[in-house]
């Protein structure tokens, strides 16, 4: 194995262990929030530590979904060319997703 492969994979099992937390807070902070409103929701969300702790899922959960994506593209897309564009393809709509989603958090926690 190249050491781009063991960093990939070292990353991939990393973001997995670092989900796990993340996504057993967000589950029941749902389940704690099931009945508020909106309003709550984002007053919820504006709360430091909430925000950054979505944020952390957020970022996690897209980061993690790359990695995975990209060893689907490896295996499974032949043609060296469509796998490159496929690559950066998934890479730059991770990066766009995140920026939409962190300006939404912003959004919320700044109180717009």
């Amino acid at each position: 194995m190249s050491a781009i492969s063991v960093r990939h994979w070292r990353n991939q099992r990393i973001s997995a262990v670092v989900l796990i937390p993340l996504a057993l807070w967000f589950v029941i902070s749902m389940f704690v929030h099931m009945d508020d409103s909106r309003a709550q929701i984002a007053a919820w969300l504006s709360r430091p530590v909430e925000g950054l702790l979505m944020a952390a899922l957020v970022l996690c959960v897209l980061y993690h979904m790359v990695l995975g994506v990209r060893v689907v593209i490896e295996d499974y897309v032949a043609d060296d060319g469509r796998r490159v564009r496929a690559i950066t393809a998934v890479t730059i709509a991770g990066f766009a997703l995140a920026i939409v989603a962190l300006a939404a958090l912003a959004a919320i926690g700044f109180g717009r």
